[in-house]
């Protein structure tokens, strides 16, 4: 199993980061769109290594367009020589309407023939086939010589989308490279609704799940102390919780009976009342989401219950442990688990 790191929320510092990234053992890192550009950090960070895999996590899709979102991916490929992996996401619509002042409808379908319009793109630019590219949402029928890059020396990008429900799942296996698994997933709901829904979507285009990566960032309580135990506990408690007051988050409780919960939370987060959310999620929720052990059990932990479906794994929350121990726990992701 891969394991990724973060390149951070700030994109001063983001070349040292990275660094020290490849050199502690990661095989990549993922740069969040937040409160800044996802694309730049990941430029600075191509610079400063040489193996490291380099992904956005996530991009909005939908806050761009097809053509920019090409450009942008197929220069960070060439800029890293093959090592950028493309992870978009759809975000919600009061984000895309509001925020960023662009057009929701039908995100599934949409996502769909946004990739679409994508590989249409990058086709005419490697192949020198024709851009005629017509769909319900996007249109792409324009690619004069001046405008077209040419033939990427490293390929296309690879294209990972993150998805909570069925429907964008689906889309997933039938446009995508990879599946970017949400934080908020316990093993069951991946086991029983995400992958069945993944498969599904890879038979509508031929494929078995050999053809996708998997990337998952679990969330992870652990420390050398009780103090440090219990400040994680209640930081990964307060961060589920957030993500189980959003209605449309709603089904993964739901599978495990959990679903009147989720209005509870939504009622106090409209409340201001962060604190008490936190308090609300029991141990036995706890558990279910979050692997909770020590630092060098971990690996073994998320091997057995991750370890034959999950290709890459990324930890929601990052633990600043000695830099020489760290890489060593790095390192047992990469050994057979224990029983």
């Amino acid at each position: 199993m891969k394991v990724d790191g973060g390149i951070g929320f700030d994109p001063q510092g983001a070349g040292a980061t990275a660094r020290s990234a490849q050199e502690a053992g990661y095989d990549g890192v993922w740069s969040p769109e937040t409160g800044h550009d996802p694309f730049l950090p990941l430029v600075l960070a191509a610079e400063h290594t040489e193996t490291l895999e380099l992904g956005t996590g996530i991009a909005v899709a939908f806050a761009r367009n097809p053509m920019t979102m090409a450009s942008l991916a197929n220069d960070l490929q060439a800029y890293s020589k093959g090592r950028f992996m493309l992870g978009l996401g759809s975000q919600i619509k009061p984000h895309i309407t509001k925020r960023f002042s662009m057009p929701w409808s039908h995100p599934a379908p949409r996502m769909r023939e946004f990739i679409l319009a994508m590989r249409a793109i990058w086709d005419c630019w490697n192949n020198g086939s024709t851009l005629s590219f017509k769909g319900e949402f996007y249109t792409h029928t324009l690619m004069t010589p001046f405008f077209n890059p040419g033939p990427n020396e490293y390929g296309t990008p690879r294209v990972f989308l993150a998805a909570v429900g069925e429907l964008m799942t689906e889309v997933a296996g039938e446009v995508a490279d990879g599946l970017l698994v949400h934080g908020f997933t316990t093993e069951r709901y991946l086991r029983e609704v995400t992958l069945p829904a993944l498969d599904r979507g890879l038979a509508k285009s031929g494929r078995d799940r050999s053809s996708m990566e998997l990337s998952y960032p679990g969330f992870v309580v652990t420390g050398d102390t009780a103090e440090e135990v219990a400040a994680a506990t209640q930081a990964v408690k307060a961060q589920i919780a957030f993500y189980a007051s959003t209605p449309a988050y709603r089904p993964v409780l739901e599978l495990h009976g959990w679903g009147d919960l989720q209005s509870e939370l939504n009622v106090l987060s409209k409340q201001g009342e962060w604190a008490k959310m936190g308090e609300m999620i029991d141990d036995e929720i706890l558990n279910a989401f979050a692997v909770v052990c020590e630092p060098e059990r971990v690996p073994n932990q998320v091997l057995s219950r991750f370890g034959d479906v999950i290709d890459r794994f990324s930890f929601y929350a990052p633990y600043r442990i000695d830099p020489e121990r760290w890489t060593a726990i790095l390192a047992g992701f990469k050994q057979p688990r224990s029983l």
